[in-house]
């Protein structure tokens, strides 16, 4: 006797088989298991973060949250198109733990579709996961970079909690202070303070 494969089954995905642009990745919908992100066309898959780094994203934006200007607005774990290729081309999308955006972009996203697009984002923040700290690093650095976000911050939860700030440094790309830990200052992409003690 043989039983249907389960619907959830990677092998039976669509766009499993070739390239996807962001539209089509668009299109897949949410995924399972965990979540994807898309590199050059391919999903990449990746387990669910675990409740720890949860909190500690929930908590940054709160901190985040009242501090920002007007015209920006956080959010957690959305998809950003990061505008690498032309849209026809195999596309990349990241999805990280924390986005701040145009506030006029959320609204376009809620209004017709779509997602986040690296122009309209003035900061993302990726929190260390267990294996992905040379993505974080490294990978997600470049790329970030290469989009033209202004500011991208690493967040590692190993005590003591630290916080890298990267920003844009023309044809540099990103360059940092180094690690902080205790409480982080930012002037740029805004003003914000944050209590790292706070996030672990």
């Amino acid at each position: 006797m043989t039983t249907a494969r389960d619907h959830r089954d990677p092998s039976r995905m669509p766009g499993m088989d070739r390239l996807l642009t962001i539209d089509e990745y668009l299109a897949l919908g949410e995924t399972e298991p965990g979540y994807s992100e898309l590199i050059g066309g391919r999903l990449l898959m990746s387990p669910s973060p675990a409740p720890g780094h949860n909190k500690a994203s929930f908590r940054l934006l709160a901190q985040l949250e009242p501090q920002l200007p007007p015209d920006l607005d956080g959010v957690q774990d959305v998809d950003v198109d990061l505008e690498l290729v032309p849209p026809d081309e195999p596309g990349y999308a990241r999805r990280p733990d924390i986005v701040v955006a145009d506030r006029a972009a959320f609204e376009r996203v809620n209004e017709h579709g779509g997602m986040l697009r690296a122009s309209e984002v003035a900061l993302v923040v990726e929190i260390v996961s267990p294996g992905s700290k040379r993505i974080d690093n490294v990978d997600k650095r470049g790329e970030y970079a290469d989009a033209g976000i202004p500011a991208y911050w690493i967040v590692d939860l190993t005590a003591p909690v630290s916080l890298v700030a990267f920003h844009r440094a023309g044809e540099f790309g990103y360059q940092d202070s180094g690690a902080v830990t205790g409480v982080h200052t930012s002037v740029e992409p805004f003003a914000a303070t944050i209590d790292l003690t706070a996030l672990g």
